[in-house]
C-alpha cells in the first residue's frame, strides 16, 4: 500500500490558507459604515458556509479521489457538468494568483516605500514570488503542504493577537452604532452578507488531493469543517477586537484598520500586523498555486486534459500542471502593468468571480440528489446550503453571472477535443 503523505493539518491548512487572504484586513473598514449590525451579516455567512462546508464533508466522505469539486459534480451529473465546473474553477484560481503576488508587493512596500515609485520593481518582485511558490509547489506534495501550514500559522498569529488585545484593552464605547446608514434591516443585512461572503471563499481546497489523504474519508471532511470553524472564530473574533480598539468615526476612513488597532501595543504593533499581511498574500496564494496544479491533474487522470499532466515528479507533485499554471499567471500579472491590458485583467477577474460561487450551487445539488432518499436531515444541510449558495450567486450581480457562464462555455471546444483524443 502506497505511503500517502498528507494528514489533518495538511487539509487543514489549505483550507484556512486559501480562506485568509489580504482580504480580512480591510473588511473592518468595509464593513463600519454598517455598524454593529454588520456581525449578524458575519453570523448569516459563517453559518451558511458551515453549512456548505459540511456539505463537502459529507462529499469527500464518499468520494476519496482527488479533485474535490470536479470529482464530486462529475459523479453525480455526468462528464460534461464535472469538467465545466473543473474548467472555471481551475481558470478562477490561476487568474487569482497575479492578484496575490500584486497585494504581496503592496505590502511589502511598507517596508520599502521606494517600490511604490518603480512599476518594473513591482513587476520583478511579483514574478519571483510567483515562481517561489511554484518551485516550491514542484519540489513535492509533501513539502509544498508544509509550507503551506506554516504559513497558515505564521499569518493566523497577528490575527489572533488583535483578538487578545481587543479582550484585554479594547472599549464597546468604540462601537459603532447598530444601523448608522438607516438602512431597511434586510438591506443592510443583505449587504454585509455578500461583502463578507468572499472572504469564506476556498473551503472546499483541503479536499483537492484527497487522493494523497491518509484515512481520507474521516481526515478530509474534519478538516473541512475545523478549518471553516477556524477562520469563522477568527474573521469575526478579529473584526470585533479592531472595532473595539478604534473608534469608529476613525475606522470608517481607516485604509489599515488592523494597523490602526494595532498601535495600542506600541511602535512595533503595525509592523507585526504588515509581516503578517505578508505571510497572509503569499500564503494564499502558495495554496491557490497548488490548487491550480492539482486540478489539471485530476482531469488528466480521467482523459479530460493532456495526460502529460497525470505526469507526477518524485515529489508526487504534478510539475508540468504548475509549469503551465506558472507561465499562464507571469503572463497575467505582465499583462497587468501594461496600460493596455489592464481592462482585460479587470475582465477576466470578473468573468471568473463566479467560478467560485457555482460549485457550491453543483455540489449542494450533488448531496440533495444523492441524500433526499437516504438520509433526511443531510438532505436539508444540502437544501438549506444549496439556497445559500443561490443567494450569493445572485447577489454577485447578472454582470458577474453572464461573465460567468461564458467563461464556463469557452471549455467546451477543449471539451469536445478531449473526447476526441480519448476515442483515438
Amino acid at each position: 500500500m502506497t505511503n500517502k503523505p498528507l494528514g489533518f493539518w495538511a487539509c487543514w491548512s489549505l483550507t484556512v490558507g486559501v480562506m485568509v487572504g489580504s482580504g480580512i484586513f480591510l473588511l473592518p473598514s468595509v464593513l463600519a459604515p454598517f455598524g454593529t449590525l454588520s456581525f449578524l451579516g458575519w453570523v448569516v455567512t459563517a453559518g451558511g458556509s458551515i453549512l456548505i462546508a459540511l456539505v463537502f464533508a459529507r462529499l469527500s466522505s464518499r468520494i476519496t479521489k482527488s479533485g474535490s469539486v470536479y470529482v464530486y459534480s462529475r459523479d453525480a451529473f455526468g462528464d460534461l457538468p464535472g469538467f465545466l465546473i473543473a474548467w472555471s474553477y481551475w481558470t478562477s484560481y490561476w487568474v487569482a494568483i497575479p492578484g496575490g503576488a500584486i497585494a504581496f508587493v503592496g505590502y511589502l512596500s511598507v517596508f520599502h516605500p521606494d517600490l511604490s515609485d518603480s512599476r518594473l520593481m513591482q513587476l520583478g518582485i511579483g514574478l519571483v514570488v510567483i515562481w517561489t511558490s511554484i518551485l516550491l509547489n514542484i519540489k513535492g506534495v509533501k513539502e509544498a503542504t508544509f509550507v503551506q501550514l506554516v504559513l497558515t500559522v505564521l499569518k493566523l498569529l497577528p490575527l489572533a493577537l488583535i483578538i487578545v488585545v481587543g479582550v484585554a484593552s479594547g472599549s464597546t464605547d468604540n462601537f459603532p452604532d447598530f444601523n448608522p446608514k438607516e438602512l431597511p434591516v434586510f438591506e443592510a443585512l443583505a449587504t454585509t452578507v455578500l461583502l463578507t461572503l468572499w472572504a469564506f471563499s476556498g473551503m472546499e481546497a483541503g479536499a483537492i488531493s484527497a487522493g494523497d489523504v491518509q484515512n481520507p474519508e474521516k481526515t478530509v471532511p474534519r478538516a473541512i469543517v475545523f478549518g471553516t470553524l477556524t477562520v469563522a472564530f477568527i474573521y469575526i473574533g478579529s473584526t470585533a477586537a479592531v472595532m473595539s480598539l478604534v473608534p469608529a468615526e476613525v475606522l470608517v476612513n481607516s485604509t489599515a484598520p488592523f494597523a490602526d488597532a494595532a498601535a495600542s501595543l506600541g511602535a512595533w504593533g503595525p509592523t507585526v500586523i504588515a509581516i503578517g499581511a505578508l505571510f497572509a498574500t503569499y500564503g494564499s496564494m502558495h495554496g491557490i498555486i497548488y490548487v491550480a496544479g492539482q486540478m489539471p491533474m485530476a482531469l488528466a487522470v480521467d482523459r479530460f486534459a493532456p495526460k502529460t499532466f497525470a505526469r507526477k515528479n518524485s515529489g508526487g507533485a504534478p510539475f508540468t500542471a504548475l509549469l503551465v499554471v506558472g507561465v499562464l499567471a507571469s503572463l497575467l500579472l505582465i499583462g497587468n502593468y501594461s496600460k493596455g491590458l489592464i481592462s482585460a485583467y479587470r475582465l477576466i477577474i470578473t468573468m471568473s468571480t463566479l467560478a467560485f460561487l457555482l460549485p457550491l450551487v453543483v455540489c449542494s445539488l450533488a448531496e440533495l440528489k444523492h441524500s433526499w432518499r437516504s438520509s433526511r436531515g443531510w438532505a436539508g444541510v444540502a437544501l438549506i446550503a444549496l439556497l445559500y449558495s443561490l443567494f450569493a450567486v445572485i447577489g454577485s450581480g447578472w454582470e458577474v453571472i453572464s461573465w460567468g457562464v461564458l467563461l464556463m462555455l469557452a471549455g467546451l471546444p477543449i471539451y469536445w477535443w478531449s473526447r476526441g483524443q480519448s476515442r483515438a
